[in-house]
């Protein structure tokens, strides 16, 4: 796995993406005022919980708070590109085509779409054939933007018992938004794409330990623990007990019968 770090940027890190399929982007065109077509959907989405990889083993939830992109819209130019590609730039907030507004759903999109681009007139046909029906945004986490906590996750099993894990929940509440994207494949499936995301958010975390949890499932993201400093007061395999007793002790005060089982 390779992963490129850009620099001249908030504190180096990388730009993360996240995407809206068809049924929450909600894509659309709409008449203009000067005849033309606008372009509009939505970008990001508020309070629904996503996975990102596997929460299980090497992944996490995920979930932006409402207010997470209001300090970034007054502050920051965006743009909206197609497919996060920097050369098909289809409108800007200061060139006064690109309206971003904040709703209590999530990031609405509303851009002007100008015809003599001829890749802005094959976005607009794409739309209209329903071949472009996602979105998706290339965001920074702010210094101090997010926070992690450790949660329990009911999951129906096929048998119809409930198999119950811990998992980490990322809770975003300021981001600062460099570009809206309408999306060709608004949802990854493969372990690859996965993996793309849930890099950047570990670095921006820098948690040693996490990141060394989730190595022992997914061999590509140990080369991130040379770039995490471990912490000098605890040897991973002591802070690796502490967590399995944790989790444990949690098991056992919701089902008793773990703590002292049969013999």
């Amino acid at each position: 796995m390779r992963t490129e770090r850009r620099t001249g940027q908030p504190g180096g890190e990388l730009i993360e993406l996240r995407t809206l399929a068809m049924d929450q982007a909600g894509v659309q065109l709409r008449a203009a005022d000067d005849g033309g077509s606008r372009f509009g959907g939505l970008a990001a989405v508020y309070g629904v919980r996503a996975a990102i990889g596997n929460p299980r083993t090497w992944g996490f939830f995920e979930e932006f708070a409402s207010g997470a992109a209001a300090r970034t819209l007054a502050e920051f130019d965006q743009r909206m590109l197609i497919d996060h590609d920097t050369y098909y730039l289809v409108s800007r907030v200061s060139a006064g085509d690109l309206v971003l507004t904040e709703t209590d759903r999530g990031i609405e999109v509303d851009s002007g779409l100008d015809e003599e681009l001829s890749y802005v007139r094959d976005l607009r046909r794409n739309v209209e054939k329903r071949r472009i029906t996602g979105m998706s945004i290339g965001f920074w986490v702010a210094p101090g933007g997010s926070e992690w906590t450790e949660i329990e996750v009911e999951e129906p099993r096929a048998d119809g018992k409930v198999e119950v894990y811990t998992a980490d929940l990322r809770i975003i509440r300021d981001i600062d938004l460099i570009e809206v994207s309408a999306v060709t494949f608004p949802a990854y499936a493969d372990t690859e794409a996965a993996l793309r995301q849930v890099v950047p958010a570990l670095l921006s975390r820098g948690d040693y330990d996490a990141i060394e949890r989730r190595a022992a499932h997914r061999e590509e993201l140990r080369e991130l623990l040379k770039q995490v400093e471990r912490p000098a007061d605890q040897p991973a395999q002591r802070r690796h007990t502490e967590h399995v007793d944790r989790v444990m002790r949690g098991y056992a005060k919701r089902y008793p019968r773990l703590a002292h089982p049969a013999r």
